[in-house]
């Protein structure tokens, strides 16, 4: 299509197969923004495309991507604030005509399937640090397994007799994202198959698997993009969120 449309803090430009949004830097942008820079949403990663009218004479273009198509967007499971939702663009009302008549012409080219969960995951998934400062734990993630490095003095006394943990990803069964932002303590936990220790504790700072979250810690920006990536790296069909509620195991692949 070759279309472009600059709206608050990011400019979309619409290709044939895909939109690629590229998100401004500035003060007002939100700081997950800044984190994904750039991202391409292949057309058949969307469920649907929708134009509202928004405050202040604006217009709301929205694209909905599919259930299992990004795993950023599985990890945050409908947890970012609105204003954060990187599917999101406020224009000027005078766009309106113009954004209606891409999403017109995006939601032709989507297929038969749009409105079904997607068999894998269709959006690159964003390049985090290769850890994160939580509370009570510097976080590592190299690829192939989770660890958690127990903080002197924000881990409980739970962690801290435990020692440091290494989680292998061949013995994880999801991962968990609570906001920081969100009512209660934010936090990452693993779902290992078999909880270490006699049963898995319910309280995130008790959780062998799990980092708790803090002001200054585990930021959204932070966070959020780390536990898209370890979502990503595991094996088809073992990529659940606990926060959304189980995925369905996607259908085998031809080969």
């Amino acid at each position: 299509m070759g279309d472009v449309l600059a709206g608050n803090h990011a400019v979309w430009e619409f290709d044939s197969d895909s939109v690629l949004i590229r998100f401004a830097r500035g003060m007002r942008t939100p700081r997950l923004w800044h984190a994904l820079g750039s991202r391409r949403i292949p057309l058949e990663a969307l469920a649907e495309v929708t134009v509202t009218a928004g405050k202040r004479d604006t217009v709301i273009l929205r694209a909905v991507p599919r259930p299992g198509a990004d795993p950023l967007m599985e990890a945050a499971a409908g947890q970012l604030k609105e204003a954060c939702d990187p599917y999101r663009l406020v224009l000027p009302g005078e766009r309106a005509p113009q954004a209606a008549a891409l999403a017109d012409a995006v939601r032709g080219r989507l297929g038969p399937d749009a409105a079904e969960p997607a068999p894998r995951f269709l959006v690159r998934v964003p390049e985090p640090a290769r850890d994160l400062k939580a509370y009570d734990a510097r976080v590592g993630f190299d690829g192939s397994a989770v660890t958690f490095r127990w903080s002197r003095t924000g881990a409980s006394s739970t962690k801290w007799k435990a020692g440091d943990q290494r989680y292998p990803l061949s013995e994880l069964a999801g991962v968990e994202w609570r906001s920081p932002e969100g009512p209660g303590e934010g936090h990452l936990r693993l779902l290992p198959h078999e909880p270490r220790g006699s049963a898995r504790d319910p309280r995130p700072d008790h959780d062998l698997a799990a980092a708790v979250f803090a002001t200054g810690h585990g930021a959204v920006h932070e966070s959020l993009p780390f536990t898209a990536a370890v979502l990503c790296a595991l094996p088809r069909g073992r990529r659940l969120t606990s926060a959304r509620g189980l995925l369905p195991t996607p259908p085998p692949q031809p080969h």
